[in-house]
């Protein structure tokens, strides 16, 4: 067995060891919090874990969950008859589910697409597990063995996983999903600038500069290895082997039209993903992260009135997940089984206006600290437990996921309790309601860098080094969503509070040190690489330090 193998298997052994004699470590300021809601906290758990049990024996045992996470979406722009009409894009799949759930009215992400999902998977800020950007092409980096994921828990207690769609969690061995906790998984090995990008058809829409070679006569080019080249794209593999690359020949040019069929790949693949896990005795893990609405090239012709290239996409994908809904339905599975639809980030405001999208409530986009870039539509619906058309203005973070999952699904005990959870459990709001959250902050990274504190409606933008609290700019969300009208009324008593925050979770990180990002050869465990990659691989290596 690989040596990433053996160090993820350690990692589960000795937190369910920890898991014995410790309770999860979480950051200085839920402390804080816990401190003054303890009692009333651990009395309503118990109600809870009561609640859940009933909710297993009615059900024939634990819940199945459906996780979809879709690409680069703003708060508003799915989920909501009324922006259809003011977007030009209609969302009617996805505006039914919202009513058959719990809308999470303040769910936070990260800035972009790695950070959230990393968050999601192991429950911590991705900063505290090396993590702090999106990567394109060849880096030998990903996420580490040591994290301990979601479907790493789930398995210790009997549920299968699948995943099926964009990863982005690394290019090396260790950090492919097939060895993060998922049976078996079809994914990219990249994301959408190289899938649908970095192509000539892009280039083209105007969307993509200087990198197709029909786009310029590259008259004085000397470095012929400067532009990404080789990349592997699309690759399937199952737990404990390795992974083939499909449906791509040595010498394939990539496309636009190979990126449609890869969307059309997966949309297939995770109908039956579902159909074969809801087949099975045991509970099931499913998780869709759609490679659409990303896209840079515009329909051939249009869906919707809108017409951009990124919204014509939601317009189908939203049909899609229609279609997956309602598979769902025909397994006799869909009232046992959490749902959830959620956006990893704000829109790419790089290509607003084009693309379709625009920043419409709050100001900003993806890669960005401001409420634009990490606030994002999120539903939940749970037939059995939550109830239908009901809406939460708790705070949420995408990390809350991981601990709130583990719990409903009775894995807390395998939650690693030698470093930080960020991830709050947060099954109270979901089973009890609004008002029932366990969380009023949020702290807001734009790669390693703290930029941003929230606490209740309250947000300060941090001050540049040497700079006094109460000179540094403070919001009120609900008066001022677009971050525009800083008041010097709420820094002057906020700036204070809002510096013990920073300190609270200071402290937490100089007691839990950030465990290091993976790193490793790239491409490894693929069986069939093409020359290509093979050779853009060895380049890659030829200038790395020696270990």
């Amino acid at each position: 067995m690989k040596l990433f193998s053996s160090l993820s298997a350690l990692a589960l052994c000795a937190s369910a060891a920890l898991a014995e004699t410790s309770t999860i470590v979480h950051d200085g300021e839920y402390q804080y919090l816990r401190a003054q809601f303890g009692e009333q906290w651990d009395a309503q758990d118990v109600k809870i874990e009561q609640k859940l049990e009933v909710l297993r024996d009615a059900n024939g045992g634990a819940p199945n969950f459906l996780y979809i996470l879709i690409d680069d979406v703003s708060f508003g722009q799915m989920g909501n008859r009324t922006m259809n009409y003011v977007t030009g894009f209609e969302t009617p799949n996805i505006n039914n589910f919202a009513q058959e759930g719990m809308s999470l009215m303040r769910m936070y992400t990260e800035p972009s697409c790695t950070p959230t999902r990393t968050a999601m998977l192991t429950g911590r800020h991705p900063v505290r597990a090396g993590v702090d950007e999106v990567k394109v092409a060849l880096v030998g980096e990903g996420l580490s063995a040591q994290e301990v994921t979601l479907p790493e828990l789930l398995k210790e207690v009997g549920y299968n996983t699948s995943h099926v769609g964009k990863w982005h969690q690394g290019d090396i061995e260790e950090a492919y999903p097939h060895n993060q906790g998922f049976d078996w998984a079809a994914f990219p090995l990249h994301q959408q600038v190289q899938l649908s990008l970095m192509t000539e058809e892009a280039m083209r829409s105007g969307n993509m500069l200087g990198y197709a070679e029909a786009g310029q006569n590259n008259q004085f080019q000397l470095d012929q290895r400067f532009k990404p080249y080789g990349l592997v794209t699309g690759v399937e593999g199952e737990a404990g082997g390795t992974a083939r690359e499909v449906d791509m020949e040595p010498g394939e040019v990539w496309t636009q039209a190979k990126y449609e069929a890869m969307n059309e790949r997966y949309q297939l693949q995770i109908m039956e993903q579902l159909e074969g896990l809801a087949a099975k005795d045991e509970p099931f893990f499913l998780q869709y992260w759609p490679l659409y609405p990303l896209n840079f090239v515009y329909p051939e012709e249009a869906l919707s009135r809108n017409g951009g290239f990124h919204a014509d996409k939601l317009q189908l994908l939203d049909a899609w997940i229609g279609d997956l809904l309602a598979k769902l339905e025909e397994t006799g599975e869909a009232d046992n089984t959490i749902v959830m639809i959620m956006a990893d980030n704000g829109l790419m405001y790089h290509y607003e206006g084009s693309s379709g999208f625009n920043q419409l409530i709050y100001r900003g986009g993806k890669t960005q600290h401001l409420e634009g870039g990490v606030r994002t539509d999120a539903f939940i619906r749970w037939p059995a437990a939550i109830e239908p058309g009901s809406a939460a203005g708790d705070i949420f973070h995408v990390s809350d996921l991981f601990t709130t999952f583990a719990r409903i699904a009775g894995a807390t005990d395998f939650i690693p309790r030698d470093r930080v959870i960020d991830g709050i459990d947060q099954t109270a709001l979901l089973l009890e309601g609004e008002g029932n959250g366990r969380r009023d902050y949020v702290y807001v990274y734009e790669g390693p860098v703290l930029r941003s504190v929230v606490k209740q409606e309250f947000k300060m933008h941090l001050p540049a080094a040497g700079q006094p609290g109460a000179a540094a700019n403070v919001f009120n969300l609900y008066r001022d969503p677009r971050e525009e009208h800083a008041q010097v009324g709420y820094s002057l008593w906020g700036g204070a509070s809002f510096q013990d925050m920073v300190k609270r979770h200071q402290l937490t990180i100089a007691q839990y040190p950030h465990l290091a990002l993976g790193k490793d050869t790239p491409y490894e465990g693929i069986d069939n690489l093409r020359p290509e990659s093979l050779q853009a691989r060895e380049v890659f290596q030829s200038w790395q330090p020696a270990k």
